[in-house]
């Protein structure tokens, strides 16, 4: 089901409503135009920054004669990351209004590629452009190239699908948040030797692939002592990745490192805190204190994580960042505007304990 989170445009009436004065007074102020005292004019322009108010874009707007529809196509579940997305764009209400722009939030199962592709062909024609979590697969591709040859402006968001016709990516460099999580479990697991697992959502997300690749790069080139065990694939969720971990960690006592790729956290930190599993294999509870853990992003459980030492470090990407950049991208595509690549580029930053936001 979709949700509407932009409601009808803003406009001069409403600003001047608000400020408690005429609209002719509303002009004069924007305008610069004397004859206005200064609590005035400090009034007038406190509520156009409170309403993130653009005349002059909304006045261009509202002249093509209809607000522009984007979707958002996002994993269904509870995934906190792109929950954080969907709350940023839901703050973000004042600032589509003033552009006449509508957002709406479909939920798919992004890991089924049969689902996430009838999901877009069911939007064809529909909105003007899509920010999709794709995942990288045929059926997928041909659906994001199918829109654009419709006229669709699509933006792949977090992950992306490079081998299709999407307009634009926005996301971090996931082989580089990769290695600098490889770098990370190596060096904090230090002298000692052993085992490291990986839990993903999937592989066939292109963002979990090129962490797990950029992750396998420095393991393998860097820290000889520490052997990489196959990937688990649990969906980003939590009972499956639990379940998941729980029985590789009864079956390698020697597990020393562990790099969860995406979401699912939960049942990760709940396999390593299992105290029953811990005295069986390591003779004492606490493993959560042996292993290195490291994951992605800042949600309240990771943060919750890191201040009881249960996680070690976060990669992490701003989901405002996010959000906020995949809707000015979609938008400069509309407008056939160019994209301002340097402020759409989203960063990467290590979180510990001691530096937590």
């Amino acid at each position: 089901m979709a949700e509407t989170l932009a409601p009808t445009a803003l406009t001069l009436k409403d600003i001047a409503r608000e400020a408690g004065v005429s609209l002719a007074t509303v002009d004069r102020v924007l305008h610069n135009r004397p004859g206005v005292r200064p609590d005035t004019v400090r009034r007038v322009k406190d509520a156009i920054a409170r309403n993130s108010f653009q005349p002059h874009v909304a006045a261009a707007e509202l002249a093509r004669g209809r607000a522009r529809r984007f979707a958002f196509v996002m994993p269904s579940g509870p995934n906190p990351f792109m929950q954080q997305i969907e709350a940023y764009l839901g703050e973000m209400a004042a600032w589509l209004s003033a552009r006449r722009l509508n957002v709406e939030m479909i939920a798919t199962d992004v890991f089924e590629p049969a689902a996430l592709a009838a999901s877009l062909e069911a939007l064809s024609g529909d909105y003007d452009g899509l920010a999709v979590v794709a995942l990288d697969h045929p059926s997928v591709r041909a659906a994001i190239n199918d829109l654009v040859d419709a006229g669709t402006k699509v933006v792949t968001l977090v992950s992306d699908v490079p081998s299709s016709r999407r307009h634009h990516y926005v996301g971090i460099d996931n082989i580089a948040a990769g290695r600098t999580a490889g770098a990370l479990v190596g060096r904090l697991v230090g002298q000692r030797s052993g085992k490291v697992a990986i839990v993903a959502g999937s592989q066939g997300l292109r963002d979990h692939a090129e962490r797990i690749f950029g992750f396998n790069q420095v393991m393998g080139s860097e820290f000889p002592d520490l052997s990489v065990l196959p990937v688990l694939e649990g969906r980003d969720d939590d009972g499956r990745s639990e379940q998941l971990l729980a029985r590789l960690l009864g079956k390698h006592p020697d597990i020393v490192g562990l790099y969860n790729v995406g979401a699912g956290t939960q049942g990760v930190a709940k396999a390593l805190n299992d105290k029953a599993l811990n005295e069986k294999t390591s003779g004492a509870a606490g493993r959560d204190k042996q292993v290195v853990f490291v994951g992605h992003d800042v949600t309240a459980l990771t943060r919750r994580l890191l201040l009881q030492g249960v996680m070690d470090a976060a990669i992490s990407q701003n989901p405002g960042h996010e959000a906020r950049a995949a809707v000015r991208v979609l938008l400069a595509l509309a407008r056939g505007e160019p994209i301002l690549s340097e402020q759409e580029k989203i960063r990467i930053d290590i979180v510990m304990r001691d530096n937590l936001p």
